[in-house]
């Protein structure tokens, strides 16, 4: 990918998910990148085009990111486990807010635009991919199945931190739904 396609993708990525799906157009795009107008369109040459790169260059920060994490953080243990899930999630409302939100309208999207949905989904296929071996080792019978819930559980999280923000994130929510799949409550 050349680099100015990926500075508009990810200026699109911090218009998307700082401003919200209406403010997504060519020329904050434009803006946000600080290219010369029309550079955006003449990547991405209608709406479609446009969210379906977003979608893309998510899944391959993301991909990036998740690839870093489980390099750097191995949980052998339910307290490591939680103080890791903890950590992906003050990371995804803080500093990631933006690519979190954008994320987040995107899967509103994906509702009336089916083909978001396969990126998405592979997207979070491969989060499990990555989690389930953790759970795995902390004694899950069904460490996919699991880690789906774990997932659904911090998306939910996240999703309520984004919408309002509050005081600090209580890992003990992360080390109840935890505990309770893999047999420790």
């Amino acid at each position: 990918m050349s680099r100015r396609r990926e500075q508009v993708l990810n200026a699109a990525i911090e218009v998307l998910g700082t401003g919200g799906a209406r403010r997504l157009t060519y020329q904050a795009v434009d803006a946000a990148a600080e290219v010369p107008a029309g550079t955006t369109s003449n990547y991405f040459r209608n709406r479609a085009a446009l969210l379906d790169g977003v979608v893309r260059q998510i899944e391959a920060l993301d991909r990036l990111d998740w690839e870093a994490f489980s390099a750097a953080v191995r949980p052998a243990s339910l307290d490591e486990l939680v103080e890791a899930m903890a950590t992906f999630v003050r990371q995804a409302t803080g500093p990631g807010r933006a690519r979190t939100t954008a994320r987040y309208l995107l899967f509103l999207e994906a509702s009336a635009n089916p083909e978001l949905r396969e990126p998405l989904a592979r997207s979070r296929a491969a989060i499990v991919d990555w989690g389930a071996p953790w759970l795995r080792l902390l004694g899950s019978p069904t460490p996919e199945r699991h880690c789906v819930v774990l997932l659904d559980y911090l998306d939910g999280l996240v999703l309520h931190y984004i919408a309002m923000p509050g005081p600090a994130i209580d890992p003990e929510g992360i080390r109840g739904v935890v505990a309770g799949l893999v047999g420790m409550a």
